[in-house]
């Protein structure tokens, strides 16, 4: 293999990622995710759908071929057809799209069980669109369906195909491993053959992952000399999905050197967007994209990466547009917790450190999911001494929700030393609370009251029961709007919390 290959990559998130069970985009998500593909990650070809499919995928094709033929990229837009007589040819003509990926047998199994035809009779149809469509002005690329067990079972059906086809002007001949049966010696194996017989005509290998192997199988057919290659954006695609753009970029720099026009910054934005629009989640372990994967979790990994990056590979997270993160839970070392507190900008002595230290083992022992956003109110949790004297303290407070009744709170409260109690009803715990606090500032202080203009509460993902809530109310107070923030892990509290801040601020000025 030539020490720099240049690989082109289709990547086929519009169409074969459409065909995982349960997505189905409609137009303007199409139009958005072929935009990011050809223009952000500059991926080379797109597969955007299949003929005859809908109403809905023709506007959606048409959609994109006019926006692809005003930047002058349609000839890199492609849709699959079949082998229909002029049927799928006029589909894609009319739709605006110039280049069709035509669908035919490749295994004389397919062709004899499915088409009940012969080889030749299948050639003769295959040779009948063909010509068609280059009378109307279209490229051809052929998919060879079902080529692995072709190539294993019926070799000479596929060279006879072939034979059949190489002088018709077709650009690419793309072989698909179907039914995802294949494993890497075996693609190095049949490729070669392929190349050896055919050095002259262009190659695409189109993996699938039923066991695990897509992205091994992609690597084994660059090795095989393969300069074509299908991806799709997160692995989505029929089954057990298809060969993922991330992974295959970083093996293709990493391993071999190969040169792609791949933007490797914009990958994992682009995950995010089409794991918006599919619905399919992004496991947090996934290579490259998932959530956990520049995540160090044990303190002695921080550790290392502060002398020399000893924890630290090839895939340095700012080459994906990402920041590498240390997880802050019971295996957290200082060196973690470090880690964190420089991306906030702050520092503490060794005596602060290490309670904070201490504090975080605890909330890990429990399950509870620390955050680097959580630091700064752990720090101001354990470090009592670290800020003015709070001109506000809520000394006490009872909350009640009963069926049938609307929820009361009171509260014992001190503001500049002096103490007041107070009770009201409310439409839920915190608003009952908030009635309270407003009945001891405005009646008996005869003061104004901040008003409440936004609340928003944060958990994490999955729904955990024993995580932190974040409450963040924005407030309006003399013409001027502030927020603050809360933690805790009941809601009301952490709501609580985010008021008393609040009352101390007013205090303060």
């Amino acid at each position: 293999m030539e020490n720099h290959p240049r690989i082109e990559i289709m990547d086929t998130t519009l169409r074969d990622g459409e065909q995982t069970s349960g997505v189905s985009f409609v137009p303007r998500e199409k139009l958005m995710i072929a935009r990011l593909l050809l223009e952000d990650l500059k991926v080379d070809r797109i597969e955007v759908a299949s003929a005859r499919v809908s109403e809905g995928e023709f506007k959606a094709v048409r959609m994109i071929c006019e926006w692809a033929e005003r930047r002058n990229l349609l000839s890199r837009v492609e849709v699959l057809g079949f082998v229909d007589g002029k049927i799928s040819v006029d589909w894609i003509h009319n739709a605006g799209c110039r280049v069709i990926n035509l669908l035919t047998k490749g295994s004389e199994k397919h062709c004899r069980f499915q088409l009940h035809k012969t080889l030749q009779e299948h050639l003769h149809d295959i040779l009948k669109v063909v010509d068609y469509a280059h009378t109307v002005g279209m490229d051809v690329n052929v998919y060879l369906e079902d080529w692995s067990n072709g190539i294993k079972d019926s070799p000479d059906y596929v060279f006879g195909l072939i034979d059949g086809l190489k002088d018709s002007g077709i650009c690419r001949f793309m072989l698909p491993d179907t039914l995802g049966i294949l494993n890497p010696l075996q693609v190095i194996e049949y490729m070669r053959k392929m190349k050896k017989r055919y050095p002259d005509l262009r190659f695409d290998f189109h993996a699938h992952n039923d066991y695990d192997l897509a992205v091994s199988n992609v690597l084994a057919a660059v090795l095989s000399g393969v300069k074509g290659l299908h991806t799709t954006i997160n692995g989505l695609g029929e089954r057990a999905g298809n060969a993922p753009l991330a992974s295959v970029q970083a093996i293709l720099k990493d391993h071999f050197h190969a040169i792609t026009n791949i933007d490797e910054s914009r990958l994992n934005d682009v995950s995010r967007v089409v794991e918006s629009y599919s619905g399919v989640t992004i496991p947090a372990n996934k290579p490259i994209v998932g959530d956990s994967v520049f995540t160090q979790v044990a303190g002695v990994h921080a550790d290392g990466d502060n002398k020399n990056n000893l924890y630290c590979n090839d895939l340095l997270p700012e080459r994906f547009g990402r920041v590498r993160e240390y997880a802050l839970g019971k295996n957290s070392g200082k060196a973690n917790i470090r880690k964190n507190l420089e991306s906030l900008g702050l520092e503490l002595d060794e005596d602060s450190m290490k309670k904070v230290t201490e504090r975080i083992i605890e909330l890990g022992d429990r399950k509870e999911l620390v955050t680097q956003e959580d630091l700064p109110y752990i720090i101001s949790d354990v470090l009592k001494h670290d800020g003015e004297e709070e001109k506000v303290k809520l000394l006490s407070y009872f909350v009640t929700l009963a069926k049938g009744l609307k929820p009361m709170a009171t509260l014992n409260i001190e503001i500049n030393k002096k103490t007041y109690q107070e009770s009201s009803s409310g439409d839920g715990q915190y608003d009952a609370f908030v009635r309270a606090l407003r009945k001891i500032y405005k009646e008996i202080l005869g003061r104004k009251f901040p008003r409440l203009l936004n609340y928003a509460v944060t958990i994490p993902p999955g729904g955990r029961t024993d995580a932190f809530v974040h409450t963040v109310i924005s407030w309006e107070y003399e013409g001027r709007e502030f927020r603050t923030r809360g933690l805790d892990a009941d809601q009301t509290e952490a709501a609580i919390k985010a008021t008393i801040k609040m009352l101390n601020i007013i205090e303060k000025e």
